[in-house]
């Protein structure tokens, strides 16, 4: 695996990949299960850096059926997935532990939420730069550079660590 990064950890049939392995990407995200003719195949989960994970039934590479689980334990639904609709905008700690009394309010799922650094933006799945158009994860790794959609998304709709101080903030509205 020199060419890709990736690390192997398995048996080999006829010069391919084969039978119980872990598979470990240049990501950190790791493959546990069944592979057949150098493909995922049979059963096998997807653990990603971030403490998701992915359970799935595979056939030739590709996914035949699965259950993404989120780090919290919240599950993914594809169909009637009602988690923060319209309808229902609590968070999944919210949905198993109760709401903040009155007054209180939490901003994330993630309570207290992480603390930004000052000029940045938390967009979900790591830090953005606006001055770089860069986003980097929580423990500071390259994860991606923003097109201008992403650029203006983020801007528009994520929390951001002030340069300023609130009183100012307010004065700017």
């Amino acid at each position: 695996m020199q060419y890709t990064g990736s690390k192997y950890i398995g048996a080999y049939k006829n010069g391919r990949m084969e039978g119980n392995a872990e598979y470990i990407l240049p990501t950190d995200t790791r493959y546990v299960g069944e592979m057949k003719d150098g493909m995922f195949h049979g059963d096998g989960t997807l653990f990603f850096p971030s403490g998701s994970r992915f359970d799935a039934i595979w056939e030739k590479g590709l996914v035949v059926s699965g259950k993404y689980t989120f780090k919290d334990g919240l599950q993914y639904e594809d169909k009637h997935w009602h988690y923060c609709d319209s309808y229902d905008r609590r968070f999944y700690t919210e949905i198993c532990y109760g709401l903040k009394p009155s007054g209180i309010s939490q901003l994330t799922n993630m309570d207290p939420p992480r603390k930004i650094p000052p000029g940045y933006y938390d967009c979900g799945d790591g830090f953005y730069n606006p001055m770089t158009r860069v986003i980097k994860d929580y423990r500071n790794r390259f994860l991606r550079n923003a097109d201008d959609d992403e650029h203006e998304w983020i801007i528009r709709t994520c929390r951001k660590g002030w340069l300023v101080t609130a009183s100012t903030q307010k004065s700017q509205l």
